[in-house]
């Protein structure tokens, strides 16, 4: 038998380059154990950081962590490891992995990594969240990030390495769509973000392009605190009580009416318990995916005079007069690839504190929607009229920088990546700390 033209002409060569290029493709069909995707998330518990990362076979799930740089890393924690099978036709099997780390020095800069003698990941760096209420938290916020089109990342990343922020606040979709490829988007967008995911707690609310599959790539793939159902939780941030939660609830049938009404409760409950400790803890802070208001030029729900996220599932359980009603100071909204902000309002009334300072005391919340991150889908036209309720639209890529500063003052900062990073919108919310529960 000759040997086929271009091969060698001993039958051991042969048998060498075919296992060479067996093993060539079982490596790509069968990636090694080191960890990827790797992110953090807050679990509310002081001097805590949750560590999760992906890999593609069972591994061990192990973080070694320390203080310098360049020294070994003496101390090591411990977690589990749960198969995920993303819902697609291939059934793609994931292996995800969380460690949570005790014991942090607030404010101390700890050096990571994680895997297992399988594989590890390189180093990464954060710094742990200081504990109580007196001092002043940063945080980067914006929704609708895409695998495709992520115009904002790249200056997130700088921003990143720069130390601005102390968490993100991302307000729902991811990838766009976390489940596309039999999840291989997801994938690449988990790696997208590691540079400022790997850094800092990055904090989410569902959107409602992670519905695929009841959630699942989206409860999968992060680590949030709190219900079980994966959909709601808050935590406590310097002054302020974060609430983060789903507006999907009210769009998609099968979950039908008990879901929307488990989470108005548990909202009802959580705002109740928040208000109790507003003396030590003053502002609360919502996010959720789809805004209550918006004065884009499409036919979302925010452009409906009777929402469904403010009016509610037939008219119970809306949110707008929960919020109003427990003093909710601010909200932030994404979906809307823009970004306006709202004068303080309630049910359609602008309810400014004064004319020459509306947001200082203001007698309603106050709503942002930061959905111009960066997707396939691009930016949102607005109508060509604004709302009398409409403060300031900007129909440009970028992310919104918030800064708790005390109990009494909050700044918030538009940054556009069109125009460099430059401040396209700048204000402050003053609000004092007597009668905080109520507006007037």
């Amino acid at each position: 038998m000759q040997p086929l033209p271009g091969w060698p002409h001993c039958w051991p060569c042969f048998c060498l380059l075919l296992l060479a290029s067996l093993g060539a493709r079982g490596a790509l069909q069968y990636p090694r154990a080191a960890p990827e995707q790797v992110h953090l998330s807050y679990l509310g518990e002081p001097g805590s950081m949750t560590v999760t990362w992906t890999t593609w076979v069972p591994a061990g799930s192990e973080v070694q962590f320390g203080v310098h740089v360049s020294d070994p890393l003496p101390f090591r924690a411990l977690g589990t490891a749960s198969a995920f099978v993303d819902g697609g036709a291939l059934r793609r099997k994931l292996y995800i992995h969380r460690v949570t780390l005790r014991g942090l020095r607030p404010g101390v800069q700890y050096v990571y990594r994680c895997g297992s003698a399988q594989g590890w990941s390189r180093r990464f760096r954060f710094r742990a969240l200081k504990n109580g209420p007196h001092w002043s938290p940063r945080l980067a916020v914006f929704g609708d990030l895409g695998a495709d089109n992520p115009k904002a990342l790249p200056r997130l990343r700088r921003d990143t390495q720069q130390g601005l922020f102390d968490a993100v606040l991302h307000v729902g979709d991811f990838a766009y769509n976390m489940d596309e490829d039999n999840a291989r988007v997801g994938d690449r967008f988990m790696r997208l973000i590691e540079p400022v995911a790997a850094s800092l707690p990055y904090m989410t609310c569902p959107g409602n392009h992670e519905e695929r599959y009841n959630f699942s790539n989206y409860k999968a793939r992060f680590s949030m605190p709190g219900d079980t159902e994966g959909l709601w939780y808050s935590w406590d941030l310097g002054p302020a009580h974060i609430v983060s939660f789903s507006t999907e609830v009210y769009f998609f049938r099968h979950y039908g009416r008990h879901l929307i009404e488990r989470q108005f409760r548990w909202l009802e409950s959580d705002l109740q318990k928040a208000n109790k400790q507003r003396a030590t803890r003053p502002w609360i802070i919502t996010m959720g995916h789809r805004p209550m208001y918006c004065s884009n030029a499409d036919l979302d729900d925010c452009t409906r005079h009777e929402s469904k996220v403010r009016r509610g599932h037939h008219g119970k359980f809306g949110l707008e007069d929960l919020f109003h009603k427990h003093g909710v100071d601010l909200q932030l909204w994404a979906h809307e690839h823009s970004y306006e902000r709202l004068w303080p309002i309630y049910n359609y009334q602008v309810l400014n504190g004064s004319r020459e300072a509306p947001y200082t005391n203001p007698r309603g919340p106050v709503h942002i929607i930061t959905g111009s991150a960066g997707c396939e889908e691009r930016l949102t036209p607005f109508v060509i009229h604004p709302r009398p309720w409409s403060a300031v639209r900007v129909k440009e890529y970028g992310y919104t920088r918030l800064h708790i500063l005390n109990g009494t003052h909050v700044r918030l900062q538009q940054v556009s990546d069109d125009q460099d990073g430059k401040i396209v919108d700048d204000v402050w919310i003053v609000r004092p700390l007597l009668g905080r529960r109520m507006y007037l």
